[in-house]
């Protein structure tokens, strides 16, 4: 973990705080996202009987969750229904889906996020279309100290006329998570100007090969990037493409040193639809029809007589791999700050977690199952008042858990509530091994899983 210094010091003070002060309790706390952590915040708000409003940048509910729709995610309804919003529902007679299914994100969506979204106890406190641009402290930048926990943060919100709307609020919840910010194709990670202008000939995260997106790739070679579940199942969608009669070339480029790294326990996985998944892409790979280049690390990417070309370090050697029609990025993704420059904050300069986080979540040594449950006192940030909670709490780390996310809010609404106890214990329970298992697409021939262990 890093230690920020000054000029002045090499040992930081330690930051003592120890709840909430209420400058004006009449303000509401603020939600930013309209997603499954963020709603499940303003459940649990709406229980403890605190004013809230929930900002949503997109023009649905589940904005982000919309675009991986067909995707199945990892764990079932079981753990991916919050307590405080199945509370909220089963008032409102909600017919609950069974517990042991895998939903996809547009079941997510249409079975329990809008529906939850709709609750008289939520519905009239979510504003659509508002996309926040900045947080700072009521007449206070960054720079000034004296008496800045008193004063409430100012939300600065884009609306639909573009206009500039300032919101006052006690605390505030950022629920944005890391979608819609993908890495790059670089191995350096860092965005180039060459990677941009090639933008329409670059997909990042999994498409539709089923459905909207099948036209797009179907005839086409193509190569995937990416070494995790998402570019496995990539793969296994455009064998699938090519099954159904449509001829597809494919090239996987990873960074591991050798393919059998991401195949897994196979047979061997205590989770058998993950064990499934590593021994279907074996067998892929076993086939040969799939060109593998693996360690290869990007260095640039051009356009040759309306081709693609991808130039980098192949096992120590310069290469160029060329002719390619589509490029699918499954590289992960990276939370964004850029709003959030006016408050003082801890993120880890590795994972670009919340820094208390960083050890507990590294990706190196924890799968989703073993990230120990935390709360409100490891999300605190030095903006007393100030939190962020889900995908966004783990930075570039792919390990998060929606059931983590979860129990995140609850404690850190009981906190702000006052209740310091409750905000203390741990209510998250999960099976030994995790639920970062894979599901089954929709039409049922192949396990599906995303980025991260949701």
């Amino acid at each position: 973990m890093n230690t920020q210094t000054n000029c002045c010091s090499t040992t930081p003070k330690p930051i003592q705080i120890e709840r909430i002060k209420k400058p004006t309790p009449e303000l509401p706390v603020v939600i930013i996202g309209a997603g499954p952590i963020g709603l499940a915040a303003a459940a649990h708000l709406s229980l403890a009987g605190e004013k809230f409003l929930v900002l949503e940048a997109g023009g649905r509910i589940g904005h982000h969750v919309l675009q991986w729709g067909h995707v199945r995610l990892f764990s079932p309804w079981q753990y991916n229904i919050d307590k405080a919003a199945r509370a909220l529902l089963d008032r409102s007679g909600w017919n609950a889906p069974a517990e042991n299914q895998l939903p996809t994100g547009d079941e997510l969506v249409e079975n329990y996020l809008m529906k939850l979204a709709a609750v008289p106890e939520i519905e009239p406190y979510i504003r659509l279309n508002a996309r926040v641009s900045a947080i700072s402290r009521k007449h206070q930048d960054k720079m000034k100290t004296a008496n800045r926990e008193h004063q409430p943060f100012v939300i600065y919100v884009e609306t639909e006329d573009a206009e500039m709307e300032r919101i006052e609020a006690k605390a505030v919840i950022d629920a944005t998570g890391t979608w819609g910010q993908p890495n790059p194709l670089q191995a350096d990670g860092v965005w180039t100007q060459s990677e941009r202008s090639q933008q329409e000939r670059i997909f990042y995260g999994i498409p539709d090969l089923h459905g909207k997106d099948r036209e797009r790739f179907a005839g086409k070679q193509v190569a995937v990037i990416g070494g995790g579940h998402s570019a496995i199942n990539t793969l296994l969608d455009l064998a699938a493409l090519e099954d159904a009669g449509h001829q597809v070339k494919i090239s996987w480029i990873l960074r591991k040193p050798k393919i059998e790294d991401v195949y897994g326990g196979e047979a061997d996985d205590a989770l058998e639809a993950r064990g499934e998944l590593g021994a279907r892409v074996h067998e892929l790979v076993d086939s040969g029809r799939v060109e593998i280049f693996t360690p290869f690390r990007i260095e640039q990417v051009s356009r040759k007589d309306g081709k693609l070309s991808l130039m980098g370090d192949w096992q120590g050697k310069s290469h160029s791999i060329e002719a390619i029609d589509e490029i699918i990025v499954n590289t992960g993704s990276r939370p964004d700050f850029s709003f959030l420059k006016e408050l003082r904050l801890k993120i880890d300069n590795a994972t670009e977690s919340i820094e208390a986080l960083a050890p507990l979540i590294d990706p190196n040594v924890h799968s989703c199952g073993t990230v120990r449950p935390h709360g409100e006192k490891e999300l605190r940030q030095p903006e007393q008042g100030f939190y962020i909670a889900g995908m966004k709490s783990y930075g570039r780390a792919p390990t998060f858990l929606m059931a983590t996310g979860y129990e995140q809010v609850r404690s850190i609404v009981a906190y702000i509530n006052g209740n310091i106890e409750a905000s203390e214990k741990v209510e998250l329970e999960l099976p030994e091994t995790g639920v970062c298992s894979s599901g089954v697409s929709k039409n049922g021939r192949q396990p599906i899983a995303i980025g991260g262990c949701c």
